[in-house]
């Protein structure tokens, strides 16, 4: 089964937006509307992502949504992997928020 995969500059601005990584991670830089479930945790919250929209899948580069993104993928979500993952998203100057006070990145 292929993923499909789009660029980080192409994903909608109002997509669910399904940030992967860990929570360290998160809480340098992440995606305004992303909600966070991490790797580790999504298979028991997938009740938590919406299997009637489109989800997009970040991590920091790309490996970790692309497993993630495959696996909704054959429990019949429709999964998008973010190409590049938040490195694209920071390097395509999309917008980004912290949660420690200080300038966002990707760590």
């Amino acid at each position: 089964m292929t993923v499909r995969e789009i660029d980080a500059s192409a994903v909608p601005d109002d997509a669910y937006l399904l940030d992967v990584r860990e929570q360290d991670e998160w809480l340098a830089g992440h995606a305004p509307e992303a909600v966070h479930i991490p790797m580790t945790q999504i298979q028991e919250r997938v009740s938590e992502v919406p299997a009637d929209r489109t989800v997009y899948v970040v991590c920091r580069v790309g490996g970790r949504s692309l497993q993630v993104a495959a696996w909704l993928g054959r429990l019949g979500h429709d999964a998008v992997n973010v190409g590049g993952g938040m490195q694209s998203w920071e390097a395509a100057r999309r917008p980004m928020i912290s949660e420690t006070g200080q300038e966002p990145f990707v760590a």
